[in-house]
């Protein structure tokens, strides 16, 4: 079978591997062994792919596998009394080590698929998921004002969630301008075309002359915007830092932080008792809709290509996709 190797940086490769066949410890152990149908490339999955992670040089080749965590297919042999052989389902790899066309999996770390769902529809369960985790921890949001510092996908998808929830005014910052064609088609109100701190002028003549409630850096990994998150809110307000940021932040204004009284919250790793399944029902309840995330879609062969276009948000790329199955047409 199939797997991926990132043997160098920003090069990625396809190689054979044996495929995997549940031990009889594994069979009592609840696992299953997972066939990929679709994947979909992830911000996460970057710093493996560049060559830098936290801050710290990455070594290669990476392990095989490495890296896709964002993916749906069925189960092949199980080992769960919960999960039949053939049913669909989104797998979370453990430590993103998902790039494989069939590989080993708690059954834990399996997310129901309800009949009616396209596989592209489901898929966004997992990224959405996190999005859900990080707003459960936020205050009321109705009336509130609100500016979502990254318009990628994970700044896309707080569009749509904080439009769900009622935030009075959304708008999204990012310094491409691709980046915003979808941003008040995917619930932010407004959108300013520029980089953090430089967005405060027009934020503020959006919101008539006061500063946001609430502030989401949804940028991390490469870059990040602490500061500008810091910079914009307004005094007592809340800051939420999902972007994951490097291991040492130099340079981060925590004083200025504390001067404006404002409240900081951090998010990373949604449940899948609660907050996974929960994104799947908004999306088969048709409370959101990432239809138009989905820009780009290639074989899993195009692999070197899709990682490319990802990583340098060619042709304004949001969510890349990769398609397992032989003999379609991507």
């Amino acid at each position: 079978m199939l797997a991926a190797e990132i043997t160098n940086c920003r090069t990625i490769r396809l190689l054979e591997v044996p495929d995997p066949q549940l031990t009889a410890e594994q069979r009592e152990s609840g696992l299953v062994v997972f066939e990929a149908s679709l994947g979909c490339l992830c911000g996460s999955d970057l710093p493996f792919f560049d060559g830098d992670f936290e801050g710290h040089e990455i070594a290669y080749p990476q392990p095989v596998g490495m890296s896709l965590h964002e993916i749906i297919g069925h189960v092949v042999e199980s080992g769960s009394s919960e999960w039949a052989a053939g049913t669909r389902v989104v797998a979370v790899p453990e430590r993103q080590l998902g790039f494989f066309e069939r590989f080993v999996v708690s059954a834990r770390r399996l997310i129901a698929v309800p009949d009616g769902l396209t596989d592209e529809q489901a898929l966004m369960a997992q990224p959405f998921g996190t999005v859900l985790h990080a707003l459960r921890k936020m205050p009321n949001l109705i009336g509130l004002n609100v500016v979502v510092l990254g318009q990628g996908p994970i700044g896309q998808m707080f569009n749509a969630g904080l439009r769900n929830l009622g935030a009075q005014r959304i708008i999204g910052v990012d310094p491409l301008q691709s980046r915003l064609a979808c941003s008040q088609e995917m619930g932010a109100h407004a959108t300013v075309c520029a980089e953090g701190s430089a967005a405060a002028a027009e934020v503020e003549s959006l919101l008539e002359g006061v500063r946001p409630d609430i502030v989401i850096e949804a940028v991390g990994h490469r870059s990040q915007a602490v500061n500008a998150a810091i910079d914009l809110v307004r005094n007592n307000g809340t800051i939420l830092l999902f972007g994951v940021l490097p291991q040492h932040c130099d340079g981060v204004a925590l004083r200025a932080a504390m001067w404006k009284n404002a409240k900081i919250l951090t998010s990373i790793h949604p449940d899948f008792e609660r907050t996974f399944p929960l994104a799947m029902n908004w999306i088969h309840e048709g409370r959101v809709d990432f239809q138009r995330l989905l820009t780009h879609r290639f074989s899993v062969h195009e692999v070197q290509q899709a990682f490319d276009v990802f990583r340098d948000r060619t042709d304004g790329a949001q969510k890349v996709l990769l398609d397992f199955r032989t003999g379609v047409e991507c």
